[in-house]
């Protein structure tokens, strides 16, 4: 058994039947009273995001997560395909359990989660940035520097970002895949 001492981001506690992980928490004390543990959960069965709020040395029932690397291969009707790194073996992820999923290539890698006891896959997680060519930008227009204006770009993955006018069709750029937004440019 764990407290709210041992909450951090990433923790998968089971909480009315659901195995739920932190994604945000934030510890504060009001007047006199006890502290309380404030959390952003997300379900890794239904992905809907609740926030709930523990006692401060409230007792929680941590669940023991196993993380491995997989291989991204293709996309399939309503999700994508992806391989064990270490055995090969092959498995169908639906698209709702990998969050802004259109940001993967082949070949990229990313982790799953899955429960120590059962063997049952819990989540998939993106890597934090990936690095990919544009196929398709509007031209900028000269003279349209002033503000930090975006435009709409196609990557090679056929997702749809908002670039800098600086960048052209070819370039390539990391991207944050939590939000989806163009970081920087990168050198080829």
């Amino acid at each position: 058994m764990a407290t709210t001492a041992d909450i951090r981001n990433g923790l998968c506690i089971e909480l009315n039947n659901d195995i739920l992980k932190v994604i945000d928490f934030q510890r504060f004390q009001v007047g006199r009273g006890s502290g309380k543990v404030w959390t952003k959960l997300k379900s890794t069965t239904s992905g809907k995001v609740i926030e709930h709020t523990f006692q401060s040395g409230h007792s929680i029932t941590e669940v023991r997560v196993e993380r491995r690397k997989f291989q991204y291969l293709y996309p399939e009707d309503g999700g994508y395909v992806l391989m064990n790194q270490e055995t090969y073996d092959q498995m169908s992820v639906p698209e709702d359990m990998l969050e802004n999923g259109k940001f993967l290539k082949e070949g990229d890698t990313v982790d799953a989660l899955f429960h120590a006891q059962k063997e049952s896959l819990l989540a998939v997680e993106m890597p934090q940035t990936v690095v990919l060519a544009i196929t398709y930008a509007e031209p900028g227009v000269r003279g349209d520097t002033a503000t930090n204006t975006l435009k709409p770009a196609t990557v090679e993955t056929g997702a749809e970002v908002r670039v800098p006018l600086f960048v052209e069709e070819g370039d390539l750029i990391k991207i944050d895949t939590a939000t989806g937004a163009y970081m920087e440019r990168v050198k080829k």
